[in-house]
């Protein structure tokens, strides 16, 4: 699985990534346009004309000996049952996860880590007021399919350049804890 997410986001297979991307950058685009049981009704329409168009072909044009030309499809088992139970397993696993995180986080269990969640929080109340969530997830979708190629091809100048903030941070972080400490013995 986590192969094939790595050659859908490197391109390896173009006209895969490019359906993909062309797929989902549509299907954000007309969220943002329409509500979403249009969109859902619009794509659902869609698809079955498509499929009720190849079966009347299939019939009329071809005089089929009455087969369904997707009776491979409907043959193939979606999911299989092992994988089925791992992914629910999964998604249990992380949903339970994300709500223990979340019951320690809202009833301030560490002082700190409340704090940050409440700065995030009200820091994605400027980011909703100007931007909307589907036009963040749109940038999202194609920064997956852009950034990772991009660094691949430019990974040496990325690379340096990442080291050499890291190591302006560190230089800053030393230097502030050094002032601190001096500001700690000058009071004692």
């Amino acid at each position: 699985m986590k192969k094939a997410v790595a050659d859908l986001l490197y391109w390896r297979n173009i006209s895969l990534s490019a359906v993909c991307l062309t797929g989902l950058t549509l299907c954000l685009l007309c969220l943002i346009q329409f509500s979403v049981i249009s969109v859902v009704s619009y794509a659902s329409l869609l698809i079955l004309s498509a499929a009720l168009t190849m079966q009347l072909y299939w019939k009329v044009l071809k005089k089929g000996d009455g087969a369904n030309p997707f009776q491979r499809y409907l043959d193939m088992d979606p999911v299989p049952q092992q994988q089925v139970e791992v992914i629910s397993a999964r998604l249990v696993l992380l949903l339970f996860s994300a709500l223990s995180t979340l019951r320690r986080l809202f009833l301030v269990q560490d002082t700190k880590e409340s704090l940050k969640f409440l700065l995030i929080l009200y820091l994605l109340t400027y980011v909703g007021a100007v931007v909307n969530g589907l036009t963040l997830l749109l940038l999202g979708v194609i920064g997956v399919f852009t950034f990772p190629v991009m660094y691949r091809h430019n990974q040496v100048l990325v690379d340096r350049h990442v080291s050499m903030v890291t190591g302006r941070v560190a230089a800053f972080r030393t230097k502030v804890r050094a002032q601190l400490r001096k500001q700690g013995t000058k009071r004692d």
